[in-house]
């Protein structure tokens, strides 16, 4: 297959799987864990990597996963004290964590591939080159590991699409009709740990932010429909993916750079479009 479409399908599996959970985020106006989240797993990684010394190792992924639940944790166990509010908590937890990992970096990994610009650009033009066969097919490794991730979000989401419906906008009714919404709560933090995780090593931290909040938070300018929101962030998470990749190649500058920067430019034509659109509805209720 052509790098070129290697990448772009990297981008655009990545893009999905990020939409798909990103949604519930922007809804449930938890957005900057997304940030913590995709910052604080890399102490997950590096204390996986410390252990196997393997980049490849699954435990790296499992590793990312539990930090991410920690990172929930201890934010939410610093709300629950009263004494500071999200963002403070969120702020508070995060910045440690990922100070944390980078001296475990420099102090025992410096040689290897996860240094600074790594974790926050990394570097999608370069996927192609690691590669893994598996059922006979020889693809890019992030290809394979993004599918069974966006696989694992697809899952989750059709199993418990009804319970994180009314989890998200009326937690306690949910609650009154017996679902948890702790658990439910925790089980899509852990698939954003496990979606930032997969998409890290690929396209970097800064990209899976801008992937998971900035589609859905456009499509929710568009529509206040669940699924037309899922449907629309995917679809923005998408078109932000292949110009993203036009941009670069036009300019020539950081693939993962460029798509994060076109997903801002799809917010500001959807912000653009809803501003005019209420002004002429309120030219047309003038007499």
């Amino acid at each position: 297959m052509n790098p070129m479409i290697e990448i772009i399908l990297i981008a655009s599996i990545i893009a999905t799987s990020s939409a798909l959970v990103g949604v519930f985020l922007v809804l449930r106006r938890v957005s900057l864990l997304s940030d913590a989240i995709s910052h604080a797993i890399l102490l997950g990684i590096v204390l996986a990597f410390l252990i196997t010394k393997d980049l490849a190792s699954p435990l790296l992924i499992i590793g990312a996963a539990l930090v991410g639940v920690i990172t929930v944790t201890a934010t939410e166990l610093l709300i629950a004290t009263k004494k500071l509010k999200e963002d403070a908590s969120i702020g508070l937890v995060f910045p440690i964590l990922f100070a944390l990992a980078v001296i475990l970096i420099n102090l025992f990994a410096s040689n290897v591939h996860l240094d600074q610009d790594a974790v926050l650009l990394g570097e999608l033009a370069f996927a192609p080159f690691e590669r893994l066969t598996l059922f006979g097919f020889n693809l890019p490794r992030s290809l394979w590991i993004n599918g069974i991730i966006l696989g694992i979000d697809l899952l989750f989401i059709l199993l418990f699409y009804k319970e994180l419906k009314i989890t998200t906008f009326d937690p306690y009714l949910a609650a009154s009709l017996g679902f948890s919404p702790v658990l439910l709560h925790y089980g899509l933090m852990s698939l954003v740990s496990i979606t930032a995780v997969g998409a890290f090593d690929a396209v970097g931290s800064i990209l899976v932010v801008a992937l998971m909040i900035a589609p859905p938070a456009t499509a929710y300018l568009l529509t206040n429909h669940l699924w037309k929101m899922m449907s629309l962030s995917i679809i923005i998470g998408l078109l932000a993916g292949v110009s993203g990749y036009g941009l670069a190649h036009w300019v020539d500058a950081s693939i993962a750079g460029s798509m994060a920067m076109m997903t801002g430019v799809f917010f500001a034509l959807a912000w653009l479009s809803l501003i005019m659109k209420e002004q002429q509805l309120s030219k047309k209720k003038i007499p």
